[in-house]
């Protein structure tokens, strides 16, 4: 793996830290399907309810940067149908969440409330989500050297995410806690869910046409 931000020659770890530090910000704290949800989450069921997908993301993201930094990538290029099997499986889990976004709050014939999604399920999401394959993929790419040993800089990279992400993504669920207060008929929560559904689908966009 090359550089681009470094070029050949040899880059500390603690070089590389401040630059990836702010990428990470950057890529975490700007929109996306994972801060769509949040936000929408924070609205529908309050912030602590949506701890368990935060911490969801907080923890899937970096172990995703992991496995694709170390090796995972040369799997799908080595078997690219297994990589074109993910993106539509992706492609119809987002649009079932975008139909969980979109319902949230609302009770079923069931009588069952619609629920945040969990731990696991957040974790997940992360394999499926055009923006985390983008960072993961461009942070690997960037911030590791010929030079380096990429192991100790895949790690860094993870552990950077791992460290910013949580409050990055905080921030959205914050935002959507705060509009939660004047969202109080059902029909501006209702178009206030749409909403963000039509987001989240518009996010498909770099997913299926890239």
């Amino acid at each position: 793996m090359s550089s681009a931000a470094f070029g050949n020659a040899p880059v500390s770890q603690l070089d590389l830290l401040l630059p990836l530090g702010l990428f990470a910000i950057s890529m975490t704290i700007t929109p996306g399907p994972n801060n769509v949800m949040l936000t929408a989450s924070g609205v529908n069921f309050g912030f602590r309810r949506t701890l368990p997908h935060m911490l969801g993301i907080a923890m899937g993201f970096p172990v995703m940067v992991l496995a694709i930094g170390l090796g995972l990538g040369g799997l799908f290029e080595a078997y690219p149908q297994i990589h074109a099997t993910l993106k539509y499986v992706g492609i119809a889990y987002l649009l079932w969440l975008a139909w969980k976004v979109a319902t949230a709050g609302r009770t079923e014939d069931s009588g069952t409330e619609a629920k945040p999604l969990n731990f696991l399920q957040a974790a997940g999401f992360q394999w499926v989500n055009p923006k985390a394959w983008i960072i993961a993929v461009g942070a690997i790419a960037t911030y590791t050297t010929l030079e380096g040993d990429v192991i100790q800089e895949v790690l860094l990279i993870a552990a950077v995410f791992a460290f910013v992400t949580l409050p990055s993504i905080a921030v959205w669920t914050l935002f959507g806690t705060a509009i939660r207060r004047l969202l109080k008929s059902n029909r501006a929560r209702t178009l206030f869910n749409w909403s963000m559904a039509a987001l989240l689908v518009t996010s498909l966009v770099p997913f299926v046409f890239g």
